[in-house]
């Protein structure tokens, strides 16, 4: 077994800032059924990484990086579950998604002199739970962690949670992308000459549409009412085989291969309307400004049909009532949660409410705390490491 004592940390790459010396980050993910969890686990590793910090990713799969993150990041290293159970924990651990930390490494994080800093990153919600329970913290009085406390920290979409995932950089370079070029130059470019039939700027080519679902998604009932003058980049998955013999006249598709996560994030910021699944998407998507259709993982209980309100709720606050209208029963057909009707159709012509409010609601995320931030500031205060 190889050695993943403390000094298996990767060095830090550059110094930290804000008064603080680089903090060392355990952060933990379990595969379960997508990649959503290794997503967002990955992202939050890399952004640790490039501010400064130490990160060691344990994963119980890691073959999804081969695509995810083709090449070495400064600071990161990716390491098997198992091996974590002979490793000395750093400053930060953190559960992310309640996936259960090995014993051994509890106990070990018990042991230490200074205990670590210790956090379940829970799901992304809009429901008012979120507020209520983040930063609330759990006493441990048994088992291996007896003495430790764990804190529970919840992303979310105002100051009163940890926000969302967000790159220092993320806005300015999405504003400064060319995706007529990008596309072009990986031979997905929209045809020219082709109607959208919606007399609206950007007549004259085909509009160009990422879809990313679930095998449970409404495609039949999704492409009749998209209507003609789409091209659609059908990223890995179910879709790329079920979409095709549903084309509908003036429709076309591109089964797209694995993308890394950068370029999975410049493919949103490429197209006019993003549709996205899960939470790793579902938050790349509302940072690209465009357009998003989003389809929440399904939950027997019914639990996604209130979780999807919420968030209508929040994004749609303050649009056109009427498009906001047309929107929402879209976004409940596209989930299963109601009829589709002409109302459906109509949000997807009407593009100007849909950019605007795009924009708008990018905007005001956009001037919240971001996630790594959040839990910087979160890490340093409770380990007193901040000068």
């Amino acid at each position: 077994m190889p050695d993943v004592t403390a000094e298996s940390f990767p060095a830090s790459p550059t110094p930290a800032t804000n008064g603080t010396r680089p903090l060392r980050w355990d952060l933990f993910c379990r595969v379960i059924d997508n990649y959503g969890d290794i997503g967002v686990s990955l992202r939050l590793a890399r952004d640790l990484a490039q501010r400064g910090d130490a990160v060691r990713l344990w994963c119980d799969d890691l073959t999804p990086l081969a695509w995810m993150q083709a090449t070495p990041i400064d600071g990161l290293r990716c390491l098997p579950w198992a091996d974590s159970e002979q490793a000395a924990p750093g400053d930060v651990v953190v559960e992310t998604f309640g996936c259960e930390l090995p014993a051994r490494f509890v106990a070990a994080m018990a042991a230490r002199a200074t205990a670590p800093v210790w956090i379940n990153l829970e799901y992304l919600s809009a429901e008012d739970y979120v507020e209520r329970s983040h930063g609330l913290k759990s006493p441990q009085f048994s088992g291996p962690g007896a003495g430790l406390t764990k804190w529970f920290f919840y992303p979310g979409f105002n100051e009163r949670t940890g926000g969302l995932l967000r790159e220092p950089d993320l806005i300015e370079n999405a504003v400064a992308h060319d995706g007529a070029a990008w596309l072009a130059e990986r031979g997905w470019a929209p045809a020219a000459g082709s109607p959208t039939g919606s007399g609206q700027p950007g007549e004259g080519r085909e509009r160009v549409l990422s879809l990313f679902a679930y095998p449970q998604a409404p495609l039949d009932d999704f492409l009749e009412a998209l209507g003609p003058g789409w091209l659609l980049l059908l990223c890995p998955g179910a879709p790329q085989t079920a979409v095709p013999p549903l084309l509908r006249r003036g429709q076309r598709a591109i089964a797209l291969p694995p993308l890394t996560q950068n370029d999975y994030d410049r493919l949103l910021w490429s197209c006019d309307l993003n549709l996205v699944r899960g939470e790793d998407s579902f938050v790349r998507g509302q940072w690209a400004g465009q357009p998003m259709l989003w389809q929440i993982y399904f939950q027997d209980d019914g639990a996604h049909g209130p979780k999807l309100e919420a968030f209508l709720d929040a994004s749609l606050a303050g649009a056109d009532s009427a498009w906001a209208a047309d929107w929402r029963a879209l976004s409940q057909a596209w989930n299963g949660l109601s009829a589709w009707t002409p109302a459906c159709a109509a949000a997807l012509r009407e593009r100007p409410a849909a950019e605007a409010q795009a924009r708008a609601w990018r905007a005001k995320l956009s001037a919240q705390p971001d996630l790594v931030t959040a839990l910087r500031a979160f890490a340093w205060r409770e380990t007193g490491l901040s000068s």
